[in-house]
């Protein structure tokens, strides 16, 4: 398509207004300025565009061209991905941190991934193969953790005529077909529209993060999508972290979007020296990061997500499990109230713009489990998980609200918990995951057949928590049943030793689902034997000054190499003794039951 050209004759803030655009399109990218500024149309009126500008309009005037490039605003997909930290539109930060610029200069063009670096091309198909979108036609070692796919771009099939072998960059083709069309390492595709893909699959799996909290009472399913309010200093981006390293993903694409500068630099700081827990290799092998900070361009910031996005749909493709990081959704939402200002749309609830819950839909939605399209078949999973940061911790915002009716999972994060240093600070009677019950058979068949038992019986002892504390507060502690004082105890037994975890302790920052079925178990044989000791009249502070109690507070820091021994024995030795012995005398005041 011809390139259309305009002038600009307004200006407010990264929003542009230019006269003469006669044929533009929506969503077409544009230059903008004497200084090439890369824009998106975003409204067409007449000859009139608004072009919204992803970089610093300071010094841009009247009069300057416009010029529609013709297309939507892409990505470059292919080998190199993996290990890069890139902007809200894709430029690679490390190259401009090379080139001398501590700063993105306006108007720089980088291009997302090396044009000249050569990659060891081992093809998996031969000439007079018939192939089509999606088709495997070989493999490339893209990192020591990951195995590059050069796929088929989709719109395209034919028979091979010619395909290499060896070394090859990206101006070289791997794959010529028998019209003459070639196939290269790279290809774009548009952000706001999702890749396609042959067949979505129910979300039978759960996606694992090996914390205890979220594995056992509010699991996420793998393709899934989950949200993680909280209000300041309640630990969203720590969470996020914890996951990114310890998540059963293959991929991992972390989207910083709109946090702050010093945050996002402790992330590019400390990402390439985490050490993969199943390799050991680096963490950042399997990674993908977007940055876009809170002093970035606003517009910038409303692409990232879908940059982020589509850079997980192209790794999902080749059939890997990829989680996506969002942190944090409000900050996108931020940039779109702002952008929509600017273009004087009516305003939604808090100002934002009436169709966010569209926007964030449209966002949620491109997660999910597929069967891939092309041959060999294979599946693919997008798990997103995406902090929200409400305004003074108010979940009934537009933001929280509008991402309520797409995620699956809520893991509200808790004020009071966080300054009570209880991490993650997850309140577990605002939480809730509504995949449960797509989850209970793969718990039962890959775990043991009562997880999903234990499981109720804890959240029952934390509801009955809630219960007997706004009692204690009018009458006292001292005044409860035996029975009801246990509960208080073994509730927070539960708390401190369980739903409590600490992502900076090396034995309880992953815990396997066989360690977290035993320490629940533990814990809730515990009760039993206790509840039958109070039958015996069996003092209740004979039982709450046992060893086992203390055993029990301690064990998620016992070292993974002798936890199945040590847990083993205490659950033996509660099944098969009584660790009460002291019984009440007659005088006792207090009834057991």
């Amino acid at each position: 398509m011809d390139h259309i050209k305009g002038r600009i004759y307004a200006i407010a803030g990264p929003t542009v207004m230019a006269r003469g655009m006669w044929g533009a399109r929506m969503h077409s990218t544009c230059l903008v300025g004497r200084d090439g500024l890369l824009g998106e149309i975003i409204r067409i009126e007449e000859d009139t565009a608004t072009v919204q500008v992803y970089e610093d309009t300071t010094g841009l005037s009247i009069d300057e061209e416009v010029v529609s490039l013709g297309r939507p605003l892409t990505v470059r997909l292919g080998p190199g991905l993996l290990t890069n930290i890139f902007d809200g539109i894709q430029r690679p930060l490390h190259r401009m941190d090379e080139m001398g610029y501590s700063f993105i200069r306006k108007g720089l063009r980088v291009k997302a991934l090396e044009k000249m670096r050569k990659w060891d091309f081992h093809p998996e198909r031969k000439r007079g193969d018939r192939v089509g979108g999606g088709d495997i036609l070989g493999v490339i070692p893209d990192t020591e953790r990951v195995v590059h796919r050069v796929m088929v771009p989709h719109g395209v099939d034919g028979t091979i005529r010619e395909i290499r072998k060896g070394m090859v960059d990206s101006m070289e083709p791997v794959c010529i077909l028998d019209d003459g069309r070639e196939i290269f390492l790279y290809h774009e595709w548009p952000v706001r529209t999702p890749r396609p893909f042959r067949k979505k699959l129910p979300p039978l799996t759960p996606f694992i993060t090996g914390q205890r909290v979220f594995d056992v009472l509010f699991p996420v399913a793998e393709g899934g999508a989950a949200i993680v309010p909280g209000g300041f200093g309640t630990g969203k981006t720590i969470i996020e972290q914890t996951i990114a390293k310890f998540g059963r993903a293959d991929i991992i694409i972390y989207i910083g979007c709109g946090e702050r500068g010093n945050e996002m630099a402790e992330i590019l700081t400390e990402f390439p020296e985490l050490k993969d827990p199943e390799t050991g290799l680096p963490l950042s092998m399997r990674t993908v990061i977007i940055v876009n900070t809170s002093n970035m361009p606003v517009a910038a910031r409303e692409a990232s997500i879908f940059t982020g996005i589509t850079v997980g749909e192209y790794f999902r493709d080749m059939g890997y499990r990829v989680a996506i990081m969002a942190d944090s959704i409000s900050r996108w939402a931020e940039a779109l109230r702002e952008i929509s200002s600017r273009l004087e749309e009516m305003p939604g609830e808090e100002g934002f713009p009436p169709y966010l819950a569209t926007r964030i839909g449209g966002f949620f939605e491109r997660a999910g489990r597929v069967e891939c399209m092309g041959s060999p078949g294979r599946t693919g999973s997008i798990t997103v998980i995406s902090a929200v940061s409400p305004p003074g911790g108010d979940f009934s915002e537009p933001v929280t609200q509008s991402a309520l009716r797409f995620a699956g999972t809520l893991w509200a994060l808790d004020t009071d918990l966080a300054y009570r240093r209880h991490f993650p600070a997850v309140n577990w009677h605002r939480s809730f995951s509504l995949y449960i019950k797509e989850l209970e058979e793969w718990y039962r068949q890959n775990i043991t057949s009562d997880m999903m038992d234990l499981r109720e019986r804890l959240l029952a002892i934390l509801q009955k928590e809630a219960e007997l504390k706004e009692i204690v507060q009018i009458i006292g502690v001292e005044a409860l049943q035996d029975t009801d004082r246990l509960t208080l105890e073994v509730a927070d037994i539960i708390r401190d030793g369980f739903l409590r975890q600490s992502a900076f302790d090396e034995n309880d920052a992953f815990n396997t689902f066989e360690k977290q079925y035993l320490m629940l178990k533990s814990i809730l044989l515990f009760m039993d034997r206790a509840m039958e000791a109070l039958r015996r009249e069996v003092y209740i502070e004979e039982i709450l000054s046992s060893p086992v109690r203390r055993r029990l507070m301690e064990m998620h820091s016992i070292p993974s190499e002798r936890f199945r021994e040590d847990i083993r024995d205490l659950i033996e030795g509660l099944e098969r003794g009584d660790p009460f012995s002291v019984k009440k005398g007659p005088s006792s005041s207090r009834g057991g039951s």
